[in-house]
């Protein structure tokens, strides 16, 4: 193609303007040069490579380690009238020919390769035999070599600047720290590229973090309470409990389908395009799920289980809300969780260092946990972003926890911790504390303590609380090489001398957000009927189309429609998000419907 940036952006997208930093992207890319670009998920990171791509002479290549998503990704590039295909190991001889033919001859405006295709010897001769546009290395962080999502054929994309070095290259993410921004430049090349850095805030998304007490009640509560009817995903940190809680869930009535590396590729191919095509499905995966996923109406973000990163705290529940709705991000955690993910990093098979770089990551996470400010303000600090008044948009704003002198409560703890033998976990402890008479007390002697029954106060939930936040602030560190015993360190002698006092957050009961709001609140009740034939003439087009309905048309764009009331072609290419393409194959349909209302009116 040979039209300008904006005029792609408006009849091949359907969009009037470029949005925050993509036009200085843009325009980049297609003048030659390469880039680094950070930017949220639903921030339109896409169009900073697809519209280059269209601009430059040759195929626009993209990188992408997403194979089980690379056919939605080309069929929504195809319903837009751009010549889109993909290389991957899925596909069969005669395809694989012919997609290869069709990049030779110029046929082709862009091609999604996975990375560990890419590196091989006959797609590097395919490529240096026809013209390429530019490179567009998606999810850029799978180079960090101790990120969370590392892919080690990454690692060998340095190829392109070794290879390339006249063509343009865009490496892309929406989590990088500092650090991973300097491993990205540093093994993919780019020294030379202009970085762009958007601000991370997801104002839509709601931040609620809770304690874990009775998790499947809480989560049965959430989902009925709030979100009955919505799309969302739901966290867990094993396959086990992936399908488990899947199972439970739908004899609750829920339409859930697990997702995990251990299931049949056929089954997570099935259950994932359930998910993208169809309503009010909920996915429970372990992280293998969500990288990619293209879903806009996606309304919550569950962890039944604390993830070992802000940046995969970030990544996940990115996933939320990419149409800019209100959407909800509620993360459960225990005392179990932080023990669990001390002992995994610390029997990892890493170095030192990563030992080392691990716990701050995790030492982050929980701090985010344990916050009694606002937890956006954390969260964007954590990215070197600074948000300079609290959000009024999560749990700590809508309700400040309190805090409490637990200075006498924690030396009793740190005490009983101290004269068990500092060989035994938080439960047996706690049990010690309250005074219980149970065998392995007796047998172990316990009942002699001069701690047996001191902490009667305090409810197990709440010395549970109390033990939790030790480990979290470091006052207590976890056994890694057995059950998870506590030990003293350093950090508690103060306390123990009445030298220092601590305060602590009470945890507070489980509370649901009623006020949450569902996708159709902003529409007016007369426009409902109106709203669902729109929605069900989209999914009759997706259906015939063999594509998810937001590929048609996404949410924003039905709402444009319904504010504009489209009677005629050239109203309804003023709706945001049709374009040319879009307007010949579908703009009828819709238009046939808006007719229709006006003749009942």
């Amino acid at each position: 193609m040979s039209d300008s940036p904006l005029d792609i952006l408006n009849h091949v997208f359907g969009y009037d303007s470029f949005r925050a930093s993509q036009r200085d992207i843009v325009n980049c890319v297609t003048g030659g040069q390469d880039a680094l670009v950070i930017m949220p998920t639903g921030g339109g990171k896409s169009l900073c490579y697809q519209i280059p791509a269209l601009a430059r002479t040759g195929v626009g290549v993209v990188v992408s380690p997403l194979i089980a998503l690379m056919e939605d990704q080309v069929s929504a590039l195809k319903e837009l009238g751009v010549n889109a295909g993909y290389l991957n190991s899925t596909l069969d001889y005669d395809t694989v020919w012919h997609t290869e033919n069709a990049i030779r001859s110029g046929e082709l405006d862009m091609v999604y390769i996975a990375p560990e295709r890419l590196i091989q010897e006959r797609t590097l001769a395919l490529l240096h035999d026809a013209e390429i546009a530019l490179f567009a290395i998606d999810e850029a962080h799978c180079v960090a070599q101790w990120g969370h999502d590392f892919r080690a054929d990454y690692l060998k994309l340095d190829v392109l600047h070794n290879q390339f070095p006249k063509v343009p290259r865009i490496a892309l993410t929406a989590t990088a720290d500092e650090r991973t921004r300097a491993e990205i430049i540093e093994r993919l090349r780019l020294e030379n590229a202009q970085q762009f850095i958007s601000g991370f805030d997801r104002p839509n998304i709601h931040y609620r973090i809770q304690q874990k007490n009775k998790p499947r009640e809480q989560l049965l509560r959430f989902l009925k309470d709030e979100q009955q009817g919505n799309c969302g995903v739901i966290y867990c940190l094993s396959r086990a409990k992936v399908e488990d809680t899947a199972t439970w869930l739908c004899q609750q009535g829920f339409n859930a389908l697990p997702y995990h590396a251990g299931l049949p590729a056929s089954v997570r191919q099935q259950n994932q395009s359930r998910f993208l095509r169809e309503d009010n499905i909920i996915i429970v995966a372990t992280i293998a799920f969500g990288m990619g996923i293209d879903k806009p109406d996606v309304r919550f973000v569950c962890h039944l289980d604390m993830p070992k990163s802000v940046e995969a705290y970030y990544q996940e529940t990115g996933r939320a809300g990419r149409d800019g709705q209100p959407s909800t991000a509620l993360l459960l955690y225990g005392l179990e969780d932080i023990v669990k993910l001390r002992q995994m990093t610390e029997n990892s098979d890493g170095s030192e260092m990563f030992k080392r770089q691990e716990q701050h990551r995790l030492n982050a996470m929980l701090g985010l946990c344990e916050v009694t400010g606002c937890r956006r303000q954390v969260l964007l600090r954590y990215f070197g972003d600074e948000m300079p008044e609290p959000c009024g948009n999560c749990d700590n704003c809508d309700s400040p926890p309190d805090t409490w002198d637990a200075t006498e409560a924690v030396r009793k703890a740190l005490s009983c911790v101290y004269r068990s033998g500092q060989r035994f976990g938080a439960s047996h402890v706690i049990a010690i504390l309250r005074g219980s008479d149970n065998e392995k007390i007796r047998t172990c002697g316990h009942n002699h303590l001069s701690t047996y029954g001191i902490g009667k106060e305090l409810s197990t939930d709440e010395w549970r609380s109390v033990f939790r936040q030790l480990i979290a602030s470091g006052l207590l560190a976890v056994d890694t090489a057995g059950y998870g015993a506590l030990q003293l360190t350093e950090q508690c002698r103060p306390i123990l001398r009445n030298e220092q006092t601590i305060a602590m957050r009470r945890d507070k009961p489980v509370q649901t957000r009623a006020t949450q709001r569902k996708p159709t609140q902003d529409i007016d009740e007369a426009q409902i009927p109106l709203w669902n034939a729109l929605r069900r003439v989209r999914k009759e087009l997706a259906d015939e189309h063999g594509v998810p309905p937001y590929v048609i048309f996404h949410d924003a764009t039905l709402k444009d429609m319904l504010e504009k009331f489209p009677l005629s072609e050239w109203e309804m290419l003023s709706v945001t998000g049709v374009g040319d393409r879009k307007m010949a194959q579908f703009g009828e349909a819709f238009l046939e419907v808006f007719r229709e209302f006006e003749y009942d009116q």
